[in-house]
């Protein structure tokens, strides 16, 4: 469609990580959504994991910051810089004859005129010829191999680091959504405060998050519930390293509020369907994705509570990235639709 030798790419620009999707290639680039910077000068020092790898032990001149914050750019010429390093890494191998790509950013879909805006702005201020933006629980329905262009309701849950998208999509189009800033972000956020609050004990983003991989559970799991972990943080008291233990009951309660909020959000999607897509749904079930979907018993927490089937995507980390770059293939449907709104509006 593009001609030429331009790779074109799909980024999931997420709030934790980023993963690009080159066309033919798949996802070619997994990293986290983390610069390390000079306080001094401003000048890069990292990007992607030996970033993440600084965060809580950096010295006092360098800082390792997240450009993204509730899946909108928090700071936009850091995230300029990341985009250009990871569009760099995607085209590694390119021809010297190559043309700028073509970038597709999957984006909220509570995001506002001027949130969206930055995002197209600082993708072109990354190297892209063209930007284009897509709505992430589109991207992730198609991910998922989700029939969207079909009249047939399709539901999806994307639980990301810094929004959770929840959409009903039939006929290439969201019919409802909902989007809320709470997510896997929260959810250590979550473990964080607990663990302050219970033992005295300061921990960083690392071990919450390790703690919520590996022990942590929605719900009630007695499986879940028995496993136990060794951390380590630094006393509040004493100011000293300290090593304590950690129940998966423990994780489970710190999770408790985070996963209500987002079950909450599901239902709320649900109350707002009409009839037919929501027979649709009940046939076909919820489909789960992003890295929140991994959170041990969560789908059962959302069957039950929903009364419907609810799957984990084959591949829920790649689905939001795998979407948008398929997406590209199918841009001429984008503008359609998009002239076709925009009819619809001024009549």
């Amino acid at each position: 469609m593009f001609g030429g030798f331009s790779r074109d790419m799909g980024i999931d620009l997420g709030t934790a990580n980023t993963l690009v999707y080159v066309r033919g290639k798949g996802v070619v680039v997994r990293e986290p959504s983390v610069v390390a910077l000079h306080t001094d000068s401003g000048l890069i020092e990292a990007v992607g994991s030996p970033a993440k790898d600084m965060i809580g032990r950096t010295p006092g001149n360098i800082v390792a910051v997240r450009p993204m914050k509730d899946g909108v750019i928090a700071d936009f010429d850091t995230t300029a810089t990341m985009m250009k390093y990871f569009i760099n890494e995607a085209q590694k191998k390119r021809s010297v004859f190559s043309r700028k790509p073509n970038v597709m950013v999957c984006v909220p879909s509570g995001i506002t005129a001027v949130e969206k805006r930055a995002v197209e702005d600082a993708t072109k201020q990354a190297g892209a010829r063209e930007a284009y933006t897509i709505e992430e629980p589109f991207a992730a329905a198609v991910g998922a191999d989700l029939p969207v262009w079909e009249p047939t309701g399709s539901m999806v849950v994307d639980i990301g680091g810094g929004t959770t998208e929840v959409a009903i999509i039939s006929l290439g189009g969201i019919v409802t959504s909902q989007s809320i800033r709470i997510a896997g972000d929260d959810m250590d956020e979550a473990i964080i405060q607990y663990i302050k609050k219970s033992y005295n004990l300061m921990i960083g983003e690392r071990t919450a998050e390790t703690l919520k991989l590996e022990i942590g559970s929605a719900g009630h799991s007695e499986e879940q519930e028995r496993a136990k972990m060794d951390i380590r943080g630094r006393d509040l008291l004493t100011g000293l390293p300290k090593t304590i233990e950690v129940t998966g009951k423990e994780v489970a309660a710190a999770l408790s509020d985070t996963v209500g909020r987002i079950v909450e959000t599901v239902k709320v999607t649900l109350e707002k369907t009409p009839p037919e897509l929501a027979a649709d749904i009940m046939d076909r079930g919820i489909v789960m994705t992003g890295g929140g979907a991994l959170l041990h018993n969560l789908d059962h927490v959302l069957s039950d509570e929903t009364k419907m089937p609810v799957i984990v995507a084959e591949n829920p980390l790649d689905c939001v990235a795998i979407g948008t770059g398929r997406s590209l293939e199918n841009l001429h449907l984008f503008r359609k639709k998009s002239r076709a709104t925009s009819l619809a509006k001024r009549n």
